[in-house]
């Protein structure tokens, strides 16, 4: 682990535990080796950091492309194995570098609904999740969700309140063409939802 983000990753840890008195539930279903995509609810800036924080080992992020901008988050978030991402239009070298990620047998974090939920609900999944999932093959799929997040952090808030953050693991399961009935832009967008019905089946 690099030693920049073995520091984010402690502080990260000792604040989600200190002061949200974090939760692991079914760490055990991530505990594998290997690479894997992380399929997570999305309800707040707290999802990421803290997500990373209920693994032993480092994982991959996604970031906007501008906070990649200036020198100082560039090298920070470089350090701490964050992929840029241009929300406002499709990036192939984006999808190339995940891919490269996890043929390095990394395991790489992504949130199926795009952005963050304005009430802390689920929100239905964006394709895209679905086109990198079939791209991606054998790759594991661990879906991930969080609780609690939305209410220490909701995107009104500019900083966070206590409550308590509860991270939960579902098992891995791997894409297999033939549970899927649909085709192109049709069958990523019923790979997502079944990507998303796998985290509303997560309960604390």
């Amino acid at each position: 682990m690099d030693p920049i983000y073995w520091l984010g990753h402690r502080f990260f840890r000792e604040m989600s535990r200190g002061f949200f008195g974090l939760r692991v539930v079914a760490a055990e279903n991530a505990q594998f080796e290997g690479p894997a995509l992380i399929t997570s609810n999305h309800v707040s800036f707290l999802d990421p950091p803290f997500i990373g924080a209920a693994f032993d080992e480092d994982i991959c992020f996604l970031a906007r492309k501008t906070l990649f901008r200036y020198k100082f988050s560039n090298w920070l978030l470089t350090r701490w194995q964050s992929i840029p991402v241009d929300q406002d239009r499709p990036d192939p070298g984006s999808m190339k570098t995940i891919f490269r990620r996890l043929k390095a047998g990394k395991k790489v974090i992504v949130f199926p609904e795009g952005n963050r939920a304005p009430d802390g609900l689920l929100q239905r999944g964006e394709p895209g999740i679905g086109l990198l999932i079939g791209k991606a093959g054998k790759v594991p799929v661990l879906p991930v969700r969080i609780f609690g997040a939305f209410e220490a952090l909701p995107r009104h808030l500019a900083f966070p309140r206590p409550h308590q953050i509860t991270v939960v693991f579902g098992k891995p399961w791997v894409y297999d063409p033939a549970n899927f009935q649909s085709k192109g832009k049709e069958l990523y967008q019923e790979i997502s939802d079944h990507v998303m019905e796998r985290i509303a089946d997560l309960h604390e």
